[in-house]
């Protein structure tokens, strides 16, 4: 129990990206109050808030721990699914901008990331890249490492685009609720599934 809560704490989103902002919440809600739909910096965690004002697409903002000037309290965590269609549409370039403004993060993976299993390797898990892909971007990052993916796209000659590919595998890991394995986003929740009725 006590692990669980360790690691529910690790993944705590200190800021967070606006998605999409319903000032009279949904329709299918029976109480009448302003919703925002945010996607986290960190872990990409989905998010329901109740903010304290209007709020615009791709507004950051605090979710912390601390005093938030701009969420009342968080409402609960979201699947994709659950995304308003304007949400779903924002959610690239929310992504996009994450992944640019923390491309060293991003850039780190390329450095370091390891096999899974004798067969597959965490890099043949982007969109894109196969294993000849991944034989060269580890020789090549054990010359030197690569410095930005500028850099990376130039050494290893035919890699589909580096920053993209990460994009498009966090969006997967939005999107899909049964990946066998997540690099970069949280997890998506499970459903509580019900007691069996006898």
């Amino acid at each position: 129990m006590e692990n669980e809560k360790e690691k529910k704490e690790m993944l705590v989103e200190d800021y967070a990206l606006v998605l999409d902002y319903l000032p009279k919440g949904k329709s299918t809600s029976f109480k009448e109050e302003p919703i925002a739909q945010l996607v986290g910096e960190k872990y990409f965690t989905l998010l329901e808030v109740v903010p304290k004002g209007e709020l615009k697409a791709m507004e950051r903002v605090y979710i912390g721990k601390e005093e938030r000037d701009k969420v009342l309290f968080i409402k609960k965590r979201i699947n994709y699914a659950e995304l308003t269609s304007a949400a779903q549409t924002e959610l690239e370039n929310a992504v996009k901008k994450i992944v640019e403004e923390n491309s060293e993060k991003f850039l780190k993976f390329y450095n370091e990331a390891g096999p899974i299993t004798i067969r597959r390797h965490q890099l043949e898990l982007l969109p894109g890249l196969g294993k000849k892909h991944m034989q060269d971007i580890i020789e090549k990052r054990e010359t030197a490492k690569f410095t930005s993916f500028e850099d990376l796209a130039k050494r290893v000659p035919l890699l589909p685009n580096p920053k993209n590919a990460i994009i498009k595998r966090i969006i997967m890991e939005l999107q899909e609720t049964d990946l066998k394995h997540y690099l970069f986003a949280r997890p998506p929740k499970k459903e509580r599934q019900p007691f069996k009725r006898y």
